[in-house]
């Protein structure tokens, strides 16, 4: 795969490889050059316990991960039920 260096210094790093990372728009990547090499590393994020409850306002089933849990958008949702098996 190839990519290429934005006017900003902007990398964007091809769909395949973030989806198999499992990398979102603001993930933290830790940055190093090793042997010539850029090296990009992404840093664990949280995992939060996932739990299926009834949502109390309309009776019907609903997904919590806690109260720290990030709000996710329409398009992330869209592209955690693409990459479902």
């Amino acid at each position: 795969m190839q990519t290429k260096i934005s006017t900003k210094g902007q990398v964007v790093l091809p769909g395949p490889l973030r989806r198999q990372l499992d990398l979102r728009a603001g993930d933290p990547l830790d940055v190093e050059i090793e042997a010539g090499r850029i090296v990009l590393t992404p840093r664990s994020r949280p995992r939060y316990q996932i739990k299926l409850l009834t949502d109390p306002a309309t009776g019907l089933p609903a997904l919590s991960a806690g109260p720290d849990a990030p709000t996710l958008s329409s398009k992330e949702v869209e592209e955690i039920l693409a990459n479902f098996p």
